[in-house]
């Protein structure tokens, strides 16, 4: 019987891993639903990347299995192996395919990053004085310092190639404090716990911290961007299904990090006009009732009580805001 030659089984070998990986790359259920223009971007590099690395564990894996028992020591056989010393073209094989595979995908992800927007973060600046007065945004103000203006973002994911030198649809200040995140939007004075977006628009995150590193991460976005304390950074994306998807703080915080969660709610755009016009009545009711108060004879945490509710944090969490403003 003639001794199928290892080059064909080389081939045929290098067939089947090629086609398993291929196959598991792009059918893994490792990642939750899309639901950003910016998640396939993300998503399309990991599949590479997974099928890269599936491919190199076949291979490896595969190439033990195989010599495990091919060169296995037979029944009575106590002879030393075959000095093996070295050989330069397997080397230098196992060293450049890696090389050009990192250098190929180091290329493919800065044409990702770009496309998302990472090379443009250029915000655009709003003083904490104009949201200080606008309706309905009492908490906001005072949440922030209304002395100095907030300084444009330089650090994070702006507009993308498509979007350069255009405004954001909308514009969201998200604060981050010890446990939790806060929304405001200047543009109607609304402050939240949750950020409300609608379907298709074009939302700008202005990122900043109270008091440690927080990290915002929207894993069905795809994104994630740090938020430091005195440095704005920026997080611009279209969010692309309805629904609602968790938000997680993804930097160690504090004791209570595993907590400082919440959530995006993406509208249709009708429903947002609605939620939007509803929280607008719901707030002016309540800064009514806080102004029908004398402020001077109120503490700091008795004057934002009543907006906690509103805010999404509890009580205890808006004393140790401030607490720590003091």
């Amino acid at each position: 019987m003639q001794q199928v030659p290892v080059s064909l089984w080389t081939l045929v070998a290098g067939i089947v891993v090629t086609a398993i990986s291929i196959w598991i790359g792009q059918n893994h259920t490792l990642m939750p639903v899309q639901a950003s223009l910016q998640a396939p971007l993300v998503d399309g590099f990991f599949n590479v990347m997974f099928t890269i690395a599936i491919a190199l564990f076949l291979v490896v894996e595969g190439t033990i299995v195989v010599f495990l028992i091919q060169f296995r020591r037979r029944p009575g056989d106590d002879t030393d192996g075959v000095p093996i010393e070295g050989n330069l073209p397997l080397e230098v094989f196992w060293t450049a395919i890696p090389t050009v595979i990192v250098l190929l995908l180091g290329i493919y992800s800065v044409d990702v990053f770009n496309r998302m927007g990472g090379f443009d973060p250029a915000g655009h600046p709003h003083s904490a004085a104009h949201v200080a007065h606008t309706p309905g945004s009492a908490l906001a103000a005072t949440l922030s310092d209304t002395s100095q203006a907030t300084i444009a973002p330089t650090i994070g994911i702006g507009a993308s190639p498509q979007t350069l030198d255009k405004p954001a649809d909308l514009v969201v200040d998200v604060k981050g404090i010890q446990y939790a995140w806060l929304f405001n939007y200047p543009d109607s004075g609304i402050t939240s716990g949750e950020l409300h977006i609608p379907v298709g628009a074009d939302v700008q995150l202005n990122l900043s911290a109270q008091d440690v590193i927080h990290s915002f991460w929207v894993p069905n976005f795809r994104l994630k961007q740090d938020a430091l304390p005195g440095i704005p950074t920026e997080l611009r994306f279209v969010a692309t299904k309805p629904g609602t998807y968790p938000v997680v703080c993804a930097e160690l915080c504090g004791g209570y990090h595993g907590s400082m969660r919440t959530q995006v709610i993406v509208h249709t755009p009708e429903d947002y006009k609605t939620w939007r016009t509803e929280n607008q009545i719901a707030q002016k009711e309540n800064l009514n009732q806080v102004v029908a108060v004398n402020p001077a004879d109120l503490s700091t945490s008795e004057f934002l009580a009543p907006h906690t509710h509103d805010m999404g944090i509890s009580a205890a969490t808006l004393e140790s805001v401030v607490i720590g403003q003091k």
